[in-house]
């Protein structure tokens, strides 16, 4: 079966999305990358010096891969729209995850000002992919803006918490008709599944496989849940019931015979 997820004109087999910060070298990270078959990799526009002469990040992705550069530490659409000007300037893809983030403590995106970045790249031919709060009429106003895809988060920024927004994202996947991309929050491989189960796109994860004592485990785990979890979503999962609905006959047992014959 072909099951392609189609952005901004690629094929994408592997719906997991992995992040390329917190590993603890980027030796880790490239074999995370590898070992995953990773086709999508985000990477914090602060961390990337395209002139650099000694240690790049960009030396350890492999060239097959989609870099999407994100704007990460950017307060304003502003700053955010700078950034990715200066990422497509720099030679990198005109993919963009677009992170605008005023708040220090949680780190929850501006939803406002997150539309604002997305209408301006949008038209200038980026391929856009906007971190948001899930939220449907935001959601909306992103897709009309020209965005290819709306990553709504999970739980906050690296808590590891779960899909705490389940249900928002579920109407999300109901109702937007681009993919729905879960980022930020998940902490193990069966929130990922949870989230491809649901009918998401694909998902982003990050600090969950940087942070893990095998990341390179951690990471092939993920891509597993998530093939998993799109499987079993495309397969058509039953629906549940409150009562039980047992799996063989409760009749015709080999006493009923035996009453009968009697």
């Amino acid at each position: 079966m072909s099951d392609h997820l189609n952005i901004g004109g690629k094929a994408i087999i592997n719906r997991l999305f992995i992040g390329t910060g917190k590993y603890a070298d980027y030796a880790v990270m490239e074999r995370a990358l590898k070992e995953a078959r990773i086709e999508v990799a985000t990477v914090a526009l602060r961390r990337v010096d395209i002139s650099a002469s000694g240690e790049n990040i960009l030396d350890y992705i492999p060239k097959d891969i989609i870099i999407m550069p994100n704007t990460s530490g950017a307060r304003t659409a502003d700053e955010a729209i700078r950034m990715a000007r200066l990422a497509r300037a720099g030679g990198l893809t005109n993919w963009i995850k677009i992170e605008v983030i005023q708040d220090n403590k949680y780190l929850l995106p501006d939803n406002l000002e997150t539309v604002k970045a997305t209408e301006v790249l949008a038209k200038e031919g980026f391929v856009v992919l906007p971190y948001m709060s899930p939220d449907l009429s935001m959601a909306r106003r992103l897709v009309d803006a020209g965005a290819s895809a709306i990553m709504p988060l999970g739980s906050p920024i690296g808590s590891n918490r779960g899909v705490k927004t389940r249900e928002l994202v579920e109407i999300l996947v109901r109702e937007i008709r681009v993919p729905v991309i879960v980022d930020a929050g998940l902490g193990s491989p069966s929130d990922a599944c949870e989230c491809m189960e649901m009918g998401c796109a694909a998902v982003l994860v990050n600090t969950a496989i940087a942070v893990a004592e095998d990341p390179v485990g951690m990471a092939k785990a993920f891509a597993s849940a998530v093939w998993a979890g799109r499987l079993a979503y495309v397969s058509g999962l039953p629906a549940s019931s409150a009562k039980a609905n047992a799996s063989s006959p409760l009749t015709g047992f080999l006493r009923d015979d035996v009453n009968k014959s009697a």
